[in-house]
């Protein structure tokens, strides 16, 4: 993603946290590139006219990392090796001040969605006519699309509402543009992203609307595959699987974070749904889109999350078998509504429930994933490591879940295409397999 220009002042993007936040690095080196800056992502040279630092501020690892990342910067900065840091982002949203105290290095911090004053700040004009428009940091066959900003949630855990604000929904014929753009850049695969993809279209048509919008996208050409993450558990439209059905180009997979089983912690979290009704959920989900893949997230130790509750999740999850599976440990966050609850779990008890809930999960997947042995999948190929073609089937994400590896001595693939593979061996979170066609 470089130009070859040597004269351009240099602007390295460095890009932490979700997707979400890839997207907005995205739109920003596009008006860097656009501005004649010579730009580049998460360069691994130090050597740089500036740094921009898009920073994540969700919890205590993605915090630390953030600032970690911005200290090495700064370093490289009395080394001479770069002129001007710029810190943006969830952390620089939530902590201003206090950055401006601790790290007065930094030559300028700006909050999320701030691309114009990031622009300005450089010395160039933004423009607005080019919304719609990225630079991929993703390889050029797929690509996140986000389709809203914010959270109307209330989950007593999560900061995303202190940071990112409410909901709001990205008009429908700029997501359909932003999609075609894509699509006529070679993009095969979207990836539907937003704090909450069920909550779409409130806000602007007074109803939900993903599925409509999912009728719309589904109709663009070129595009072969389109992907639902991070989609609420309470109140969940039916509709969205009524398409899912009938569109063969949508995905048999779906992102649906549950956090926990028990009652009483999940009215502590104040997550809108309760035990009976989430089984009763993922029952429907599984009935009305046969060999769908399901992926969830799970938080072990929220404030007084006991041994039997702790055990009530293992249960619910060995019970359930879900196809793909993320824990992370309760992080215990400033201003929101969990911070008033005692955090009495020592680090060590989270991470050993951690564990121990991921290896339920190893279990879970590796059982699944012999049972593909002999079967033939479709999968397209993300990219090629040492002996080995990587792909995905329709039932993985990239990053995040489950691939195929193609011995690369056998065939001569290219990136970016969709081929029918033979299952031949796997792992708990791996297959191997070998091309038909």
């Amino acid at each position: 993603m470089k130009t070859r220009n040597p004269s351009r002042i240099k602007v390295n993007v460095i890009t932490l946290g979700c997707s979400k936040n890839l997207v907005d690095s995205e739109v920003l080196l596009r008006q860097l590139d656009y501005a004649k800056f010579e730009v580049s992502h998460d360069s691994p040279s130090k050597r740089h006219d500036i740094v921009i630092i898009n920073t994540c501020g969700f919890i205590n690892d993605a915090k630390q990392e953030s600032i970690e990342t911005i200290l090495d910067v700064i370093k490289a900065k009395k080394q001479k090796q770069v002129t001007k840091v710029i810190v943006a982002g969830c952390l620089s949203e939530r902590y201003y001040e206090d950055l401006k105290k601790e790290i007065p290095e930094v030559d300028a911090y700006f909050g999320v969605n701030k691309f114009h004053e990031i622009i300005e700040y450089l010395g160039r004009e933004y423009k607005y006519e080019l919304i719609g428009e990225r630079l991929l940091t993703t390889p050029s066959h797929y690509a996140y699309l986000k389709i809203s900003e914010g959270c109307n949630r209330k989950c007593s855990f999560c900061v995303i509402p202190l940071i990112r604000g409410k909901h709001i929904s990205k008009p429908i014929e700029e997501i359909l543009k932003e999609a075609s753009l894509l699509a006529k850049k070679g993009v095969k695969e979207l990836i539907l992203i937003a704090q909450d993809l069920t909550y779409y279209g409130i806000d602007l048509y007074q109803k939900r609307k993903l599925a409509f919008l999912l009728e719309k996208l589904s109709e663009i050409e070129g595009i072969k595959w389109i992907r639902l993450q991070y989609a609420y558990p309470a109140l969940f439209p039916m509709d969205v699987l009524k398409v899912m059905n009938e569109r063969g180009n949508i995905c048999k997979y779906l992102d649906i974070p549950f956090q926990h089983i028990s009652d009483r912690l999940l009215k502590s979290m104040e997550r809108g749904i309760s035990k009976n009704k989430t089984l009763k959920l993922i029952e429907t989900i599984r009935k009305k889109v046969p060999h769908i893949s399901l992926r969830t997230s799970m938080i072990v130790g929220y404030p007084g999350e006991t041994k039997k509750e702790f055990q009530e999740l293992l249960n619910f999850v060995r019970r359930v078998k879900f196809d793909r599976l993320g824990v992370f440990t309760y992080s215990h966050e400033k201003n929101t509504k969990a911070f008033g609850l005692k955090d009495k779990l020592s680090p060590k008890i989270k991470q050993q429930r951690v564990d121990r809930l991921m290896q339920v999960q190893q279990e879970i997947s590796y059982e699944r994933n012999i049972s593909l042995i002999g079967t033939e999948l479709n999968i397209i190929i993300d990219r090629k490591e040492d002996d080995y073609y990587i792909g995905r089937t329709e039932f993985d994400s990239p990053e995040v879940d489950n691939e195929i590896l193609i011995p690369a001595a056998k065939h001569k693939l290219r990136i970016g295409n969709f081929y029918t593979a033979k299952v031949t061996d796997a792992e708990p979170f791996d297959l191997f397999g070998e091309i038909i066609c």
